[in-house]
């Protein structure tokens, strides 16, 4: 489904209750939604490590619905700790060999014999790009994962992972929303490329102050709809493109609920071009 469920917000920490984050993940998927992106790094720092994988496998387990219409994504290449400072952080860990071992954790985590989609989550400095890519070919050429994405990534970078991937490459995933739109290049490459193009954070994220002026065009477009201006954001990242998707991320049911009536949500062209600017 083009509207997925961001499942970091259930794991890191400010995360609800455990009882809180399944019935989060149950409301969007009987609400419709069919893929849940998650990663190895959901967790929060100094707890148990992934524990986003974790609570996936247990919300599928226990959802009563047709689990194999669900895709699961889900990321390797990061890990949490807390710099000197006690701040949590999200340290980088691109070793091939790591992403190997981490790769095959997560389809442990997610109880699974393969990975629906497996992203390299983000460029370690201190690794070449592209041998950090070669752990993720091998990881599908194991059968560990079906399909790969890359996260996160320049122009130049997604080429890199082009080149050695092929077509088990279906998707790249980067932040895009009215607060973050210098990703554009990257979101109009996969168009003409053909692949998917993943938005994280869609509505701005939780983690960092931003301006909130920036949202007021869509609050006007939400108030004319009668709509959430959530709606009005996840629509006009939708209508970009018909590779485009978006994983929101969610705290309450009510919330994903919500987000999820954006794909029926009709934006004018005017409407667009406003919001385009």
């Amino acid at each position: 489904t083009a509207i997925g469920i961001g499942e970091m917000g259930l794991t890191i920490e400010g995360y609800p209750s455990h009882e809180q984050g399944l019935k989060t993940i149950h409301a969007a998927l009987d609400a419709g939604s069919r893929m849940i992106d998650t990663a190895w790094s959901y967790y929060a720092p100094g707890g148990e490590e992934q524990t986003g994988e974790k609570l996936t496998r247990e919300a599928l387990d226990t959802w009563d619905g047709p689990r194999k219409e669900v895709l699961v994504a889900t990321k390797v290449g990061l890990r949490r700790d807390f710099d000197e400072n006690g701040k949590p952080i999200w340290p980088r860990d691109g070793k091939p060999e790591h992403v190997i071992a981490y790769g095959k954790q997560s389809a442990q985590a997610l109880g699974v014999d393969a990975i629906d989609l497996l992203y390299m989550h983000r460029h370690d400095p201190e690794v070449p790009y592209n041998e950090s890519i070669e752990g993720i070919k091998e990881l599908l050429d194991e059968g560990v994962a079906r399909y790969a994405g890359v996260s996160n990534v320049t122009i130049e970078q997604l080429d890199i992972a082009r080149g050695i991937l092929g077509d088990k490459l279906i998707a790249v995933q980067n932040q895009f929303s009215p607060i973050h739109r210098e990703t554009r290049d990257t979101l109009d490459y996969c168009a003409k490329l053909g692949l998917a193009f993943v938005c994280w954070s869609p509505l701005g994220g939780f983690r960092h102050p931003y301006d909130e002026r920036l949202l007021d065009p869509f609050r006007k477009v939400a108030a004319t709809h009668g709509v959430s201006w959530q709606q009005v954001v996840l629509a006009w990242e939708l209508a970009q493109g018909e590779h485009m998707f978006v994983i929101p991320g969610c705290h309450r049911p009510a919330t994903i609920v919500d987000s999820l009536k954006a794909d029926r949500l009709e934006l004018t062209p005017e409407e667009l071009a406003a919001l385009n600017q």
